[in-house]
């Protein structure tokens, strides 16, 4: 049980504090529910974690187009309220074919808004720079090396 909980600690503050080392981080486990079944639900966020990386947006048509339907937009957004991860799986890169930036389930448009500012989405190009010393801390820790942090912080 540590070791997903090591996992989603330092996706998060990859996330947060060295963006670049996203990349090199595995996703943590999505042990919900709603992964684990063939559903719209499911695919629509499995297809959203793995195509719209970081600094990055999709329109909610888009994102129908890519699980499968183009014609499911309302449904995307149905499947976005039911994201029980909203920054992990990143919903608030779904936005409005008008550019409008559309609700956001996990904290409302304030917060929708941040993120993007965040990842740079808003101004085109990410927002943070940095090397990946964070990923490599993570990995060293999961295969034992000396580093007893995986953020980094020891």
């Amino acid at each position: 049980m540590v070791r997903p909980l090591m996992e989603g600690a330092a996706w998060l503050d990859a996330y947060f504090q060295e963006p670049t080392a996203l990349q090199e981080l595995p996703v943590p486990a999505l042990h919900h529910p709603v992964f684990l079944q063939d559903s719209f639900t499911g695919r629509v966020l499995w297809k959203l974690l793995k195509a719209v990386k970081f600094g990055e947006v999709v329109s909610y048509q888009q994102l129908a187009a890519l699980a499968g339907n183009p014609k499911a937009a309302r449904a995307v957004g149905g499947a976005m309220r039911s994201n029980p991860v909203p920054i992990l799986v990143p919903c608030h890169r779904v936005i409005c074919s008008s550019g409008a930036l559309g609700n956001y389930s996990g904290g409302g448009r304030a917060v929708k808004e941040w993120l993007l500012d965040h990842e740079g989405s808003l101004a085109g190009t990410p927002a943070h720079a940095g090397g990946s010393r964070l990923a490599r801390t993570w990995c060293g820790a999961l295969r034992g090396s000396s580093s007893s942090d995986p953020t980094g912080r020891d």
